[in-house]
């Protein structure tokens, strides 16, 4: 039996209710019944008030669209199971009573719901209730429905908001039952599901293939029309379009080049935000490649079956009054808050931001110390190709093994670009386009990493020269990968070797010292700080994840660093 988060199986739709009338101050329940309730019943004096409901398990359907511009109350059933004939008694009574001038059930087409809202509407006539029923049937699936008819589903929603619009423009109960009839004839919809659901307590209803999605199904995990191999989201979705407007389909809805459409894109419960992301951007795409405006797109979880990995497409033909109805204002909180406006994959991109041209002077220019830096950068290059498969054996004790492959790709990027022009000699240009190059090529962390330190450094640099500004230069751009990284020293990272080299550094700013003895300590600070990530606890990164028993080498980031001081400091 799945896994279920609830608190016991026998009152997990009582249970749900309850959470939602908490969290929700418009919304009330009838005491003792499954019945919700606005929480202005007043408010409908002299209006047509509207009441649903159904079974459980496809929330927020129906209560999540109680609210002014919407329904007036809900009555839920078990999960997956009709409500009781009382308390749907009990909750057209109360709105009866609350002054209603009229009361329209809207219904979807399963025979328990139609027999007991029937029941319930036979006995509230009897007690001289104005009272009735719209049965709502949008299902595409079936090419020869049976004596049943089509089955309720996702459309029913869209039903909810024009009736309720209506109502609370102040139609009256005839209006409101010729309007939604009508637009219930001109909407269809169609479920595509990659698994089953099963209610709590019990095991699925179905099995599907690893490879297979059903189409057509209902959503209580009713069978479909058929199986088929998975396809991808823009296949699947032009295979849906196409059955749910099959003329040979006697449950198709005609959809003619020019037609305008409300679209719906339902999440059945289990589909990950993404896929419905990539499903509506399908749907939008094949429906403009026919020819149809969508005057407007709804995307989210509507009408779900627990926790079914699907998705339904809903069609309604709109003309103005229609679209007007879909867009007037409405508290239900499972109505989507959208700017109102047609959906398009032709929508005007930003245009993206122009650089700044650069300042200073040209970065490209040739100083004496452009073969210096030339030679330098070789050296570093040829240094850390040269240790990619010593990198990549330290990195697969605490990471994913690949930091050698990303500092051989930084390496080669620096190759092609000196290349490609001669690298600037003037230390903060050299530096601010070392950045942009690792930045743009090299990846994972370590890239933005690298790419912060030379950023900063360049910046602390600008209009500095001498040895000290070099220790300056040293400090901004460890300071700057602490800021962003979260690394301290003793971490055991790459900021251990820069940060023992930066100690060392600071020698530059004493008088009189000699430049190649500091630096030569500050290649052995580097490298003994790299030596000595072998016995540290890891504190970030990847490897702080890692029990540190399991990390008997070096840190592969630190003895990188210290590799390229070497190389640069020889």
């Amino acid at each position: 039996v799945p896994k279920k988060l609830v608190t016991t199986v026998s009152g997990c739709a009582d249970d749900a209710l309850a959470g939602l009338v908490a969290c929700n101050p418009g919304l009330r329940l009838l005491q003792g019944h499954r019945v919700v309730l606005r929480d202005d019943l007043p408010a409908i004096r002299g209006r047509v008030a509207l009441l649903s409901g159904g079974g459980s398990g496809h929330e927020p359907a129906h209560a999540g669209y109680i609210g002014k511009g919407m329904l007036t109350g809900v009555v839920a059933g078990a999960v997956f199971a009709s409500p009781s004939v009382g308390s749907i008694l009990a909750a057209i009574r109360a709105v009866a009573q609350a002054g209603a001038a009229g009361i329209l059930l809207i219904v979807k087409n399963y025979t328990g719901d139609r027999l007991n809202f029937g029941m319930a509407l036979e006995r509230a006539r009897a007690e001289g209730a104005d009272v009735r029923m719209v049965v709502v049937g949008d299902d595409c699936a079936f090419a020869k429905p049976g004596k049943a008819g089509r089955r309720g589903i996702c459309g029913t929603v869209l039903i909810h908001k024009v009736a309720g619009a209506l109502a609370e423009a102040g139609a009256s109960l005839d209006e409101i039952e010729k309007k939604v009839i009508a637009a219930a004839k001109v909407m269809g919809t169609l479920g595509l599901s990659l698994s089953p659901c099963s209610i709590p307590g019990s095991k699925p209803s179905f099995q599907l293939a690893e490879d297979e999605m059903e189409l057509g199904l209902g959503i209580h995990g009713e069978a479909g029309v058929r199986r088929m191999k998975v396809l991808p989201a823009d296949k699947a979705v032009e295979t849906m379009l196409k059955h749910m407007t099959d003329p040979s389909n006697a449950s198709h809805l005609s959809l003619t080049p020019g037609s305008s459409v409300v679209l719906v894109v339902n999440n059945l419960g289990g589909l990950s935000c993404l896929e419905l992301g990539i499903v509506a951007g399908a749907a939008v795409r094949c429906l403009e490649n026919r020819g149809i405006r969508i005057a407007r797109a709804l995307v989210g979880s509507f009408m779900t079956a627990l926790e079914m990995a699907g998705v339904s497409l809903t069609l309604m033909l709109v003309d103005e009054e229609l679209v007007r109805l879909i867009d007037a204002k409405t508290t239900a909180m499972a109505w989507p808050n959208i700017v109102a406006g047609p959906a398009t994959t032709q929508r005007e991109e930003v245009p993206a931001p122009k650089e700044a041209p650069r300042k200073l002077q040209d970065e490209t220019r040739i100083g004496p110390g452009t073969a210096r830096v030339q030679q330098v950068l070789q050296r570093v290059c040829s240094t850390l190709l040269d240790m990619q498969d010593k990198l990549n054996e330290l990195d697969r004790g605490a990471g994913d093994g690949d930091c050698g492959h990303t500092h051989a790709r930084a390496a080669q990027a620096i190759q092609a670009w000196m290349r490609s022009r001669p690298p600037p000699a003037a230390p903060a240009q050299l530096l601010s386009a070392l950045a942009d190059v690792l930045l743009e090529q090299m990846g994972g962390s370590s890239g933005v990493l690298y790419g912060l330190f030379l950023t900063a450094a360049a910046q602390s640099l600008h209009g500095h020269s001498g040895s000290p500004a070099w220790a300056d230069a040293m400090d901004a751009g460890i300071k700057a990968m602490q800021r962003y990284g979260g690394a301290a020293p003793g971490d055991r990272t790459m900021l251990d070797s820069l940060f023992a080299a930066a100690q060392a550094l600071h020698g530059l700013r004493s008088p009189g010292a000699d430049p190649l003895q500091v630096l030569a300590a500050a290649v052995q600070s580097a490298e003994a700080a790299a030596e000595a990530t072998r016995h540290m606890e890891a504190g970030a990164g990847r490897a702080s994840y890692i029990h540190s028993s399991r990390l008997e080498q070096p840190d592969p980031g630190a003895v990188a660093v210290a590799a390229v001081l070497g190389a640069v400091l020889q």
